[in-house]
């Protein structure tokens, strides 16, 4: 029934949504075009930047993205062909993921847009309100109280659908990791049988003691201590090496500059060497530096000090390696430890090790060495505990403090209501709508996506810098800080004052009239989603855009490697640095997108297509991103996906309270109850689905561990699975189901809704080698001595660095070389040389005559 009231209300004020939206549209499609049309004429010319992965070095030939001509579409061509898993057998786990991930909320969204754009936005633009544009198609035009089944009964739809796909794809995604995991080619990595363990007591750290502490099947331990100094001494040997390849490097350039030629080349025969210059021109050129001993004023050759410097270091670290030893630690200790196979590491990862409490604990596994944070290993207990403590401080006073500006941009969204209400705004009455468009429409979400583009640093930072012990740990801590900021600054905030701005300029008109002011915000919160159509339009338009053109990256390189970078090895750094990917940062980013379309999802259901768009746009940009450029630096192994599923949860709660609010306000009894159902089957669903899949996430079963080794002749599905797959297309076929319909429609039915077969270890063993599965099937042998090295501090290990020159014509190269040689230090001018300009180069084309490049060991 509807309330007369609430009819009879006056029109909206200032509603601006429609002239928002187009005004966001417009300039961001034409930035969105304009940087895919830079990026299509300059990518071959730049194939550094915007291809590496098709030919670099780093990249071995087989995980290389194919690449067949130079045509300026032929990258298009190629995605085309090439599938998503791809990936998962050139690239890594988590690539793959990712793009499923974004491939799953796309498939939500679509599938809401399905279900509540026909029942809805009809029922909403009925509903006897008086909004006008967009806001007319939202729930705050409905007023009675009839039409709110509709919303209730397609939140029952919807949000079951929603944790169904939630449930399902977790499920998923432990048949797929189990399959992953114990795949004989990361079966026998040594990461996948070794475990680290922190808070290690003194005695843990003796191999006599091994198997006392980790079991019979522990083979070798690599305990870790500290060592500071050593640390500090090898990043200032190490240092000094780039600061006398950059001094070598300026003499060498100096030494063949056409002023030291003409010097002494006065008869223009053109084959001078540097071994004629005469001794006065040789010191002239060599670079010097101010001397920290002699008198003020005085000099001292650089090379030659340089030279010293590092001896004076190597022979100092040599024999602090010699004497280092544990000491007593005290519990500031770390060990790696080595079992026999995988299932013996999973046994002891798994078990308790110690009755006290704060030994031997916490412990991770299938970290490689090159992601370990070495400083964090040899943290006190307690101090671990405390730096947590100080570390989920700062990352609360953080996300509080970001309200601030989160709030103005709210406000800012709302112009049109603040210059209608509020008399010392109302000179922007004056302004044009296409102005006044831009700044609630444009303005807003660009400040949004600045202000929130280095939070996930500045938390990674944070983890890091408190105990964080590995690369992945920060990552997943980063994920679930940057999850909660990105809801509660990107969504909850930014959207309350979003409609907090219009609440509060109608609540001063109707200030005389309190029994209105909760209609007035059953009718006005809603509103605020017309600021999230607005803010994926431009993610999905310019952020997508600016995505695949990476003109800040572009820049860089061209500045840095033409006018900074002087020699050999630092060319190559900033060549072979290939663009990462911080799941920490994109994970809780396109989480809260799908969150807000859910939210939002019963409330405005247009926000739905509006970020289903967005994220399509985005998914193709980090599609073409995947394969042509990025070289991800961590691998999480699925557990940043298994995170991300559990944060889109709350979108359905949110949700839910949202119905719940409203119907309250609207004193629909009804639909309330049914919502407040609603919300208690989701928290059972919640509970109940953590307690029996958290443990399948977290640890592999023992069983299957066992099962794995040497199985690679059993067959690929067991006789259940195969009848049930079999009885899925037996019934296609008697229902007359036409076979291109049964495998494009019926099949990928069956798979989404039978998750106990499709999803089962077995399955997805099967679908694993149904790709390029021969392509990570690579014996991987380890040498005696990669393993006594694998996990020992490089503080312990380093060696000092080869010193790399670029080749002369005029031989200085060559002299300095053996000056170094007879310093101790090894040198080498192979893979680089002064071209005609004096500017340096190296052999991009031929890694094996690098120096200073040697292919890692798979751990």
């Amino acid at each position: 029934m509807e309330d007369p009231s609430i009819a009879m209300a006056p029109k909206p004020k200032g509603s601006a949504s429609l002239a928002a939206v187009v005004s966001a549209f417009v300039p961001t499609w034409a930035v969105g075009l304009l940087f895919v049309g830079i990026f299509v004429l300059i990518r071959q010319r730049y194939r550094i930047i915007y291809a590496p992965r098709t030919f670099i070095g780093t990249v071995s030939e087989k995980d290389r993205t194919p690449s067949t001509s130079r045509a300026y579409f032929e990258w298009y061509h190629t995605m085309r062909k090439l599938p998503d898993k791809f990936l998962l057998y050139h690239q890594s786990l988590d690539t793959y993921l990712y793009l499923r991930f974004l491939r799953t909320i796309i498939f939500i969204c679509l599938v809401g847009c399905a279900l509540t754009w026909p029942i809805l936005m009809p029922v909403n633009a009925t509903g006897g309100g008086s909004s006008t544009e967009l806001d007319k198609i939202s729930i705050s035009n409905v007023t009675k109280k009839g039409h709110l089944y509709a919303h209730a009964v397609m939140a029952w739809v919807f949000m079951g659908f929603v944790m169904f796909t939630i449930a399902r794809e977790r499920l998923w995604l432990v048949g797929l990791r189990q399959a992953w995991a114990l795949s004989t080619p990361n079966s026998k990595r040594l990461s996948s049988r070794t475990v680290l363990f922190l808070s290690a007591p003194k005695d843990s750290l003796d191999p006599s003691n091994m198997h006392r502490f980790f079991g019979d099947g522990a083979v070798r331990i690599w305990p870790v201590t500290k060592t500071e100094t050593l640390s500090t001494l090898v990043s200032e040997r190490n240092s000094s090496v780039e600061k006398l390849e950059a001094a070598e490097a300026s003499l060498i350039r100096k030494a063949n500059s056409k002023k030291t030629r003409k010097a002494i080349d006065r008869n223009g025969r053109g084959d001078v060497k540097y071994s004629d210059l005469p001794e006065s021109v040789r010191e002239a050129i060599r670079p010097r530096s101010k001397s920290t001993s002699l008198p003020y004023g005085s000099s001292v050759d650089k090379i030659k000090t340089l030279r010293e410097q590092i001896k004076e270091k190597e022979e100092l670290l040599n024999e602090m390696r010699k004497t280092h030893d544990i000491g007593e630690p005290k519990g500031a200790a770390g060990v790696f430890v080595e079992f026999k196979n995988q299932a013996e590491a999973q046994r002891a990862y798994q078990q308790v090790s110690s009755a006290n409490v704060l030994a031997l604990t916490p412990r991770y596994t299938g970290m490689t060495p090159d992601e370990i944070v070495w400083n964090n290993l040899t943290i006190p207990p307690a101090s671990r505990i405390s730096q947590d403590g100080v570390a989920l401080g700062i990352v609360a006073a953080t996300t509080i403090f970001w309200s601030i500006p989160s709030g103005f941009i709210g406000l800012i969204s709302n112009i049109s209501y603040l210059a209608e209400n509020f008399e010392w705004l109302s000179f922007l009455k004056n302004l044009p709508d296409p102005v006044i468009g831009l700044l609630s429409g444009l303005l807003p979400p660009l400040l949004t996506s600045l202000l929130t583009k280095y939070v996930a640093s500045i938390f990674r930072a944070v983890s890091k810098s408190f105990g964080g012990p590995t690369a992945t740990a920060n990552e997943l801590r980063t994920q679930r800080w940057n999850y909660v900021f990105q809801v509660t600054q990107v969504f909850l905030v930014t959207a309350v004052f979003s409609g907090a701005a219009t609440v509060a300029s109608q609540i001063a008109e109707h200030i005389q009239d309190p029994t209105a002011i909760p209609e007035l915000l059953a009718r006005q919160l809603p509103k605020s989603s017309n600021y999230y159509l607005t803010y994926f339009i431009v993610q999905g338009t310019t952020s997508a855009a600016d995505n695949i053109l990476n003109y800040s990256s572009l820049l860089q390189f061209l500045f840095s490697y033409n006018l900074l970078d002087k020699t050999p090895r630092q060319k190559f750094k900033r060549y072979t640095s290939m663009r990462g990917i911080a799941w920490g940062k994109l994970y809780p980013k396109f989480a809260n997108f799908a969150i807000i379309a859910i939210a939002y999802s019963c409330i405005a259901p247009l926000v739905l297509g509006f970020a289903a768009a967005g994220l399509g746009l985005y998914y193709f940009s980090y599609r073409y991103n995947l394969f042509y450029v990025i070289q991800p630096k961590i691998d999480t192994n699925g557990q940043a996906y298994t995170v991300a599923l559990q944060h889109l949860l709350t979108g359905v709660y949110i949700a839910e309270l949202a119905l719940i609010g409203f119907f309250g306000l609207r004193t629909a009894t009804g639909p309330t109850i049914m919502a407040g159902v609603l919300f208690i089957v989701t928290i059972l669903y919640n509970i109940l689905t953590n307690r029996y899949l958290s443990p399948l996430e977290r640890f592999l079963p023992a069983d299957l561990v066992a099962a794995a080794a040497g199985d690679e002749t059993a067959p690929l599905l067991s006789t259940a699975e195969e009848g049930e797959a079999d009885h899925i297309q037996r019934r296609s076929e008697s229902a007359g189901i036409p076979r291109p319909v049964a495998e494009r429609v019926v099949n990928p039915l069956a798979r989404f809704f039978d998750p106990h077969v499709f999803a089962s270890y077995n399955y997805m063993k099967s679908w694993l080698r149904e790709g390029d599965y021969h392509d990570i099937l690579e014996h991987v042998e380890y040498t005696e001595e990669d393993l006594a090295r694998a996990y020992l501090d490089p503080a312990l290990t380093s060696q000092t660095p080869v010193i790399w020159l670029a080749r002369d014509s005029m031989g200085a190269s060559q002299n300095e070389i053996q000056e170094n040689e007879e310093h101790g230090l090894k040198a080498s001018d192979e893979g680089a040389w002064l071209d005609e300009k004096g500017r340096v180069q190296w052999s991009t084309d031929d890694f094996d005559v690098v120096p200073v490049w040697t292919p890692g060991v798979k751990y």
